[in-house]
């Protein structure tokens, strides 16, 4: 396993390791020290222990617990040959930065180490010397090592936390943002549904009557159809329009505009005959839903399916019977079903892009519903049938 280099002291070590080697020299010729432990231990050897206990110091950052093993020698040292405070103050130090930056599993463990080592020491010490002066002994060792390991945790706890903090703050914002950005995609495929919902039936009637008016060399016919473009393109632009005034609409400035209601299915069937013009189109309502309320979204949504199975209608079906059927399925269900002829191989009257189908299956998902479209066998032959089943909660407001 390769030994990974030691990175360069910081800033903060080199200044702590001056500033002790400086005051610790100072006291050494000014005499400051206490008295070696044993007799007879050179004096001299403090200075060693201060120069060790200085190059722990530079390690207090890079390699914390190395820094600790050699600081303690240094320290036993240090005692021996005559205690300089400012070696003293450097260990209290390093022992701070075992703590604070050592690896988790052996930083949590110096602070209970300690004070084992103090109540071990304090006993030892009143056993030796048997005087209440020995319990300073074991004051000292706690001011030593337990106050700075204590404090290092403290200190260590708090960075953890804050650093919690902030990648829960992170955390929460990247969150914000995912939501916000899916919010801005169903808004805009809201808004698109609702535009291709309101507009495809006018452009589809103007694009099969500007057909005709072009093919046709009959001035009554053409006029005709004139008449149909310029009506659908009025209405067309009026819902533009009102949709436009939705978007703009500021913190309820204005009132919002009446959502579409199925009692407006008829109007949607007159326009239907209108856009066709074709004497074998029969366009067939049976509304068998009973007097009950609905929903608004329910009901926006049934109106929608239907507005727009006539447009597909319009466009692709083949002459004979449009019906819209309206009704409850298995009771606090509204099914919607329109169906209409299915030629072998029906010529579109109208180009399209077929995102019609795909709003209608994305209205009824998010009602939790049911969507089924595509071509049966019918009693009057093969038939194109759109069907839709929307659940109703149970309580309903008018």
């Amino acid at each position: 396993m390769p030994v990974r280099p030691l990175r360069r002291p910081d800033r903060d070590a080199v200044l702590i390791s001056a500033a002790g080697l400086l005051g610790g020299l100072a006291l050494w010729f000014l005499g400051l020290r206490s008295s070696p432990l044993p007799a007879g231990v050179p004096g001299v050897l403090a200075l060693v222990a201060l120069g060790v206990m200085c190059g722990a110091e530079l390690l207090r950052r890079s390699a914390p617990l190395t820094a600790l093993a050699v600081g303690t020698l240094a320290l036993g040292l240090d005692v021996c040959a005559g205690s300089l405070v400012a070696t003293v103050a450097m260990y209290t130090d390093v022992v701070y930065a075992a703590v604070l930056y050592g690896r988790p599993s052996v930083a949590s463990r110096i602070p209970r180490i300690g004070e084992v080592l103090t109540v071990l020491g304090t006993l030892l010490a009143v056993a030796l010397l048997r005087r209440p002066e020995a319990l300073l002994i074991g004051f000292g060792f706690g001011v030593l090592v337990v106050a700075p390991a204590w404090t290092g945790a403290g200190i260590r706890r708090h960075r953890d936390a804050a650093h919690s903090a902030r990648l829960e703050a992170d955390r929460t914002a990247l969150l914000a943002e995912m939501d916000r950005r899916e919010a801005v995609v169903t808004e805009r495929a809201r808004m698109a549904r609702e535009l291709h919902d309101m507009v495809a039936g006018h452009l589809s009637a103007i694009a099969i009557h500007s057909t005709a008016a072009l093919s046709i060399g009959e001035a009554k016919a053409s006029e005709e159809a004139l008449t149909v473009i310029r009506e659908n393109s009025v209405q067309g632009l009026a819902e533009m329009r009102r949709l436009i005034g939705l978007l703009r609409q500021e913190g309820g400035e204005q009132e919002p505009a009446a959502t579409p209601r199925l009692d407006g299915v008829d109007a949607l069937l007159a326009r239907a005959r209108t856009a066709v013009r074709d004497e074998r189109f029969r366009f067939v309502l049976d509304d068998r839903r009973g007097p009950g309320p609905l929903p608004a979204p329910v009901e926006l949504a049934a109106y929608r399916i239907v507005q727009e199975s006539l447009t597909n209608a319009v466009k692709h079906a083949a002459p004979g019977p449009v019906t819209v059927r309206l009704g409850h399925d298995g009771g606090k269900r509204l099914a919607v079903e329109v169906t209409s002829p299915y030629g072998a191989e029906p010529v579109p009257r109208a180009p399209g892009s077929g995102a019609g189908l795909v709003g209608m299956g994305e209205r009824v998902a998010l009602l939790d519903g049911e969507f089924e479209a595509g071509p049966e066998a019918g009693p009057e032959g093969k038939q194109w049938r759109v069907r839709a089943v929307l659940p109703v909660p149970e309580e309903v407001s008018p």
